[in-house]
């Protein structure tokens, strides 16, 4: 018996990093996973390893409503209803707030924010006619504190705080429990600085990384993407029944304090 026997859930940016790790366990779990991501061939290869009936691939830009609908009309054509969705697309972009140009701005706003708002407001009314069941949006360490240089992606993630709770307030009645993931700094493409920096040496970004977090970080580590697959997990299945409106931090005791030693 899995944890998610007999559930459907939609997971956006399902093509790499923590949507990847979350299509994983939730399959894993016996759910059936659609996964949604604008990196086509990354997540027809994904669906195509978890295997037919387990899983179904669709572009999805989570900025445009249309591309909802249509991920919600494939999701019901495939597997009947649904009744799970993890919002968890988004971007990341580093710069001082004061030379932050205004599309860029608006371009973390849209994927991140007006992406996790499309996908509530879209998939919500079909959970509920499934009988039921979870929305998982994924916030950040930076939605409960401050960091300079994304001031953009901060913002975005302090308003899906406010999405979660007021979603949970709204939707408790119709059997929808809604709760936020907080990752500190996790191991994936996104925070890659090999990848925001293509001239980067891979080898020498990663010991970067992995001493700068050994510095920062209670734990000692920068966090791996399993990890908030885990927690995510969690607040998908029935172990999280009580539970909704509720943040939850996955950052190795980091927004704990900062450490003199």
């Amino acid at each position: 018996m899995g944890k998610l026997d007999g559930r459907v859930v939609i997971i956006t940016g399902a093509a790499r990093g923590q949507g990847e790790q979350e299509a994983r366990l939730f399959a894993a779990e016996g759910a059936r996973v659609v996964l949604g991501d604008v990196l086509d061939d990354q997540g027809e290869a994904l669906a195509k390893e978890l295997g037919e009936g387990v899983a179904k691939y669709v572009h999805l830009d989570v900025s445009q409503e249309d591309e909802w609908a249509r991920a919600v009309g494939v999701a019901k054509d495939v597997f009947g209803k649904i009744d799970g969705l993890v919002n968890n697309a988004g971007i990341l972009r580093f710069n001082e707030l004061v030379n932050t140009p205004l599309e860029e701005f608006q371009q973390v706003i849209q994927v991140n924010q007006v992406g996790a708002f499309l996908g509530i407001r879209t998939v919500a009314p079909e959970i509920e006619a499934a009988g039921g069941g979870t929305i998982v949006n994924t916030a950040s360490y930076t939605a409960l504190t401050g960091m300079a240089y994304v001031g953009a992606y901060a913002a975005t993630k302090h308003a899906i705080l406010g999405l979660t709770r007021v979603a949970a307030m709204e939707l408790a009645g119709k059997g929808i429990r809604v709760n936020a993931v907080c990752p500190g700094a996790v191991d994936t493409p996104m925070t890659n600085p090999a990848v925001l920096d293509p001239t980067a040496d891979p080898e020498e970004s990663a010991a970067a990384v992995a001493e700068l977090y050994k510095k920062l970080v209670p734990l000692g580590r920068i966090g791996r993407p399993q990890e908030v697959a885990a927690l995510a997990l969690f607040l998908t299945s029935e172990d999280s029944s009580y539970i909704t409106g509720q943040p939850f931090v996955v950052d190795g005791g980091w927004l704990a304090g900062v450490s003199i030693v």
